[in-house]
């Protein structure tokens, strides 16, 4: 939302300061500044005008809310986080466990409970789905990045809320 304003701020500004040429404290000395009644035409021509083309905003990555986390609706999907988990080699190739609690998502963040045989494993991702990466993993999650970089709604749940289990 921030970055809108700033790109229309900077647009305006060089609006602005677009037709205002060199100031006369920056030419060399010496040197002769044209006026601008000097450089006009006397008839101005007219220049054909190029087509309008509406203009397309990009969107920002799709999230949720920051707060309250809520569910992901396979975005993430459960498959995909444990098969990330999985890779990291913090579940099994044979597991076939099931989510306690998730994933519940917020921003691009996400919190996943799931049954093992060693109880509970908490974890925390971000990404969109495709492209998931691990944040920290394991019976307590809530770490200094979770507490300093999650949405509202991630540390809500990973650090405040006492999941079924835990």
């Amino acid at each position: 939302m921030r970055r809108p304003l700033i790109l229309a701020a900077s647009a305006l500004v060089a609006l602005v300061t677009a037709g205002c040429g060199t100031p006369p404290e920056l030419n060399p000395p010496g040197s002769v500044v044209p006026s601008p009644s000097a450089t006009a035409s006397p008839t101005p021509t007219l220049q054909p005008t190029p087509p309008t083309v509406p203009a397309t905003t990009l969107s920002p990555t799709p999230g949720f809310p920051d707060s309250p986390a809520v569910a992901c609706a396979d975005r993430p999907s459960v498959s995909q986080v444990v098969a990330l988990l999985k890779r990291r080699g913090l579940l099994p190739s044979s597991y076939s466990g099931r989510a306690t609690v998730g994933p519940l998502c917020a921003g691009t963040w996400q919190w996943i409970v799931l049954d093992t045989n060693n109880g509970p494993l908490q974890a925390v991702t971000r990404g969109a789905p495709g492209s998931l990466r691990l944040v920290t993993a394991g019976t307590d999650v809530c770490s200094i990045e979770v507490r300093a970089a999650a949405p509202a709604g991630i540390r809500t749940a990973a650090c405040d809320a006492s999941p079924p289990g835990l």
